[in-house]
């Protein structure tokens, strides 16, 4: 599933060519993705201005003069863009939502697997939307910080790993990230989440919010079906440090591979996390 730098590199791809626009026709191909579109999702967009291209973890935000657009790309979703002068190639299968825009440009969402969605909401009424109002602090922005960090994993028995990738704790930190950020703080997955206070907690506030930020830089990863909106893969799978590395050395390894087995994985709440026993206690 995207993650918070695939979902911010849509979003910095679509806000030159959205903002200050207007849809002039929305085409829904489908009833529905995870859950059905809104009945009128159509007529309440056909003529609105687009104020702005947003996000809230996870979320894409499509704020108009009246509503905003929820978006989640779901497991495979992708959004492509089509600038004025492009050929627009004809709806293919999983092609299930096409905005046309007054400037001639095209945005198309593919979704083969259908886990995406779509919701309207008024914007004024946003923050208590059901799918908003529970998310934690972006973790790019300031209210995200050592003692916040602190204070939300106090007294949690769950492992620190599991407990980052709760959006209530901080919001858009998936797997990869996770693994990546607590190698990067030194902190093993395992852990208590309620035993990562003080420094332990600042060290790993600040390696999420850099790997976070050079995630974004390198437009994502892609290790199966993420794109950027011209078409092109993220490359900070390039970069990874543990993930899916298992059996490797880590970066600055001396140890002796043979013996020690490299990189670990072990699986956590349903997923794979990927740790070195030697450098995260």
């Amino acid at each position: 599933m995207p993650e918070l730098p695939e979902v911010e590199t849509v979003r910095r791809g679509l806000a030159p060519v959205i903002e200050g626009a207007t849809f002039t026709r929305v085409h829904i191909r489908r009833p529905d993705l995870r859950k059905p579109f809104p009945h009128d999702m159509a007529k309440r967009l056909e003529g609105a201005r687009i104020i702005k291209a947003g996000r809230r973890s996870k979320y894409l935000l499509v704020e108009t003069e009246l509503d905003t657009l929820i978006w989640h790309l779901g497991m495979s979703g992708q959004v492509r863009i089509y600038v004025p002068g492009d050929a627009v190639p004809p709806p293919a299968k999983h092609d299930h939502v096409q905005f046309d825009l007054d400037s001639g440009a095209h945005i198309v969402f593919t979704d083969p697997r259908r886990f995406g969605l779509m919701d309207l909401c008024p914007t004024e009424e946003l923050a208590d939307h059901p799918l908003m109002k529970s998310i934690g602090p972006e973790p790019l922005g300031n209210a995200f910080s050592g003692p916040i960090l602190a204070a939300a994993l106090k007294g949690k028995s769950q492992s620190v790993k599991q407990a980052i990738m709760d959006a209530k704790v901080v919001c858009g930190v998936g797997n990869i990230y996770a693994s990546e950020s607590l190698f990067r703080a030194g902190i093993s997955p395992k852990r208590k989440a309620g035993t990562v206070q003080g420094v332990r907690a600042e060290k790993l506030v600040v390696a999420i919010k850099e790997v976070l930020s050079e995630a974004i830089q390198a437009g994502g990863s892609t290790l199966k079906d993420h794109r950027t909106t011209d078409g092109g893969l993220g490359y900070f799978q390039h970069n990874f440090a543990v993930y899916d590395r298992a059996g490797e050395a880590c970066p600055g390894c001396d140890c002796d591979i043979s013996k020690t087995k490299g990189i670990q994985r072990l699986e956590q709440g349903g997923r794979s996390t990927y740790y070195c026993p030697r450098k995260q206690r």
